[in-house]
């Protein structure tokens, strides 16, 4: 059962061990109190795109399945999950309160992670702090993973593995000169700072690099300048609204170089959606599909299932955020509750999981390579390295249709 309440940052998502109460009251007296696992998460603002496509979903399908199966498993007993959402409003302020309050108020046994690398920054020295392991699945910082927080663990491919593979394909493809835009945010610069360091040495040169704010309406001027340059490849380091936006207006002005690279959001369904066949041959972060493993066909079709073929799973961050839920289900069936224990079993295990074996180094993932993604008749391919390709890489991309 899933019972919504409403009322600011109280607005709350439970899915408690009453749904089951009434038909099986006795099993559930059997396995005790509920797990309560709390999060906040962006349902209005800047940020919902992600988290409503990478994030929440999954939060609510894992729950209900758990639930389904008896409850989580927790060092022998089932029992069920109590989630309580609220929603951070896509401002950091609100998102620090929120997790402050449930973890020090309201004492909740665990924690899911927020959405975005911004939020991730500023939320996971207080989980540290107050000892509750967390694991990142939408957080690409590098500065967050050198702050060598205990407790925090980041399951998304950071900056320079995921520039490397991009740089390393486009060097397989004799590209010669390459321009950029980014957000000036955590997220962007960061990207950037790596983009920068994977061209060293390459031969290919940077014609132009543009940053701009949040919320951006208007890329066009910075597209037209970057036209006139003519690079090999354009690389964008945007956030899903913009990674559209610049789509569209390189389409609108004619702009179409052999590569088209957007980051976040390239992934998404909405963005084949909206571009429809000019997706084709555009280029993204993204790292599964359906056809990358048999446990991420098993999660594609059972979140389809869930929530319709109108609302996929991103081929990205999404496969992060159940992989993340993956290795926090192993770790409570072997540790329970303790957090200190699950912290030292995360840390410590090479975890499998629908993306391949994950093991952390301090807090990054180091066993998921960096990758490259791209849309190819209606489906994100995963085209960089050939280790994990679920296609061959298209070039160069076709005019735009």
């Amino acid at each position: 059962m899933t019972q919504q309440r409403h009322g600011g940052l109280q607005r709350r998502t439970l899915i408690q061990a009453a749904a089951l109460g009434s038909a099986f009251p006795a099993l559930v007296r059997a396995q005790g109190a509920p797990v309560r696992i709390g999060y906040a998460i962006a349902r209005t603002g800047p940020w919902t795109t992600g988290a409503q496509v990478s994030q929440e979903p999954n939060y609510l399908l894992w729950a209900e399945q758990q639930n389904a199966a008896g409850g989580l498993m927790v060092k022998g007993q089932r029992r069920m999950i109590e989630l309580i959402g609220s929603d951070d409003r896509s401002d950091i302020e609100t998102c620090v309160r929120s997790y402050e309050k449930l973890m020090s108020s309201d004492k909740v046994d665990l924690i899911l992670a927020p959405w975005g690398s911004n939020a991730n920054f500023a939320v996971a020295p207080l989980a540290n702090r107050l000892g509750y392991p967390m694991l990142g699945p939408t957080a690409l910082s590098r500065r967050l993973i050198e702050m060598k927080l205990p407790y925090f663990f980041s399951l998304l491919q950071q900056p320079a593995p995921m520039m490397n593979a991009l740089v390393e394909m486009l060097k397989s493809q004799g590209v010669k000169s390459v321009a950029t835009i980014y957000v000036d945010d955590l997220f962007g610069l960061e990207n950037y700072a790596a983009l920068k360091v994977a061209l060293q040495g390459t031969g290919i040169q940077l014609l132009e690099d543009k940053s701009y704010p949040l919320g951006v309406k208007d890329l066009s001027p910075v597209l037209r300048s970057i036209k006139d340059k003519a690079p090999d490849a354009f690389i964008g380091l945007t956030y899903p609204p913009d990674t559209i936006l610049a789509s569209r207006q390189a389409k609108e002005i004619g702009f179409n170089p052999r590569f088209f690279y957007g980051s976040v959001g390239t992934a998404f369904q909405l963005y084949r959606n909206v571009m429809q066949a000019s997706a084709e041959g555009v280029l993204g972060m993204g790292s599964w599909n359906s056809k990358s493993s048999a446990a991420a066909k098993t999660y594609f079709d059972a979140h389809v299932k869930k929530f319709g073929a109108a609302k996929e799973p991103d081929r990205w961050a999404s496969g992060a955020t159940w992989a993340g839920l993956e290795i926090l289900t192993a770790a409570v069936a072997k540790v329970g509750l303790d957090r200190k224990a699950i912290r030292e079993f995360v840390a410590g295990t090479a975890h499998s999981t629908m993306l391949g074996t994950i093991r952390f180094q301090g807090s990054e993932n180091i066993g998921t390579p960096g990758t490259v993604g791209q849309w190819q008749k209606g489906e994100f391919e995963v085209v960089w390295p050939k280790a994990n390709a679920t296609a061959t890489l298209m070039a160069p991309k076709p005019a735009w249709s």
